[in-house]
């Protein structure tokens, strides 16, 4: 969870560095600018990394309830 919010920071520090410098903004407001889309890609990544995370387990959920035999009914060993 760390890696993946520290990864979204950065991703968000760079492209907030980079908007904000391709608009002719002065160094400090660069800097704030960057800094605040580091902070809202980390929050959407943890976010979308829980979502991921929550349908991964509902996945392996779902399949280990279909590999699991069903135990014969009286019926099915009656006509066998």
């Amino acid at each position: 969870m760390k890696a993946l919010m520290i990864l979204g920071a950065l991703i968000g520090f760079v492209i907030g560095s980079g908007s904000a410098l391709a608009g002719l903004s002065s160094w400090p407001a660069a800097l704030w600018r960057a800094s605040a889309a580091a902070l809202v890609a980390a929050l959407l990544m943890r976010w979308w990394s829980n979502v991921c995370i929550r349908g991964l387990q509902e996945s392996l959920r779902q399949r280990r309830a279909v590999r699991r035999p069903f135990p014969p009914t009286p019926k099915a060993t009656a006509k066998s």
